[in-house]
């Protein structure tokens, strides 16, 4: 039988880096779904307040395998 990837996207941010954020994302969709393959950090944004970041953000595609029903 083929396997199924079922793909969700997701927003995270971080005071410390964008690599901080793509790892909170994957942490917190480890919470909730099984069989994770990737993560895809689609879009990399930032906030910015008096000349500084102080928030930056990505945007995630997180890739998981389906499990079939036995």
């Amino acid at each position: 039988m083929a396997k199924v990837v079922k793909v969700i996207e997701l927003m995270s941010q971080s005071p410390k880096s964008w690599e901080d954020a793509a790892q909170g994302a994957a942490k917190e969709a480890s919470k909730t779904l099984r069989n994770i393959r990737s993560i895809y950090i689609k879009e990399f944004t930032a906030e910015v307040q008096d000349g500084k970041i102080t928030n930056y953000r990505i945007n995630a595609k997180v890739s998981f395998d389906l499990e079939a029903e036995r």
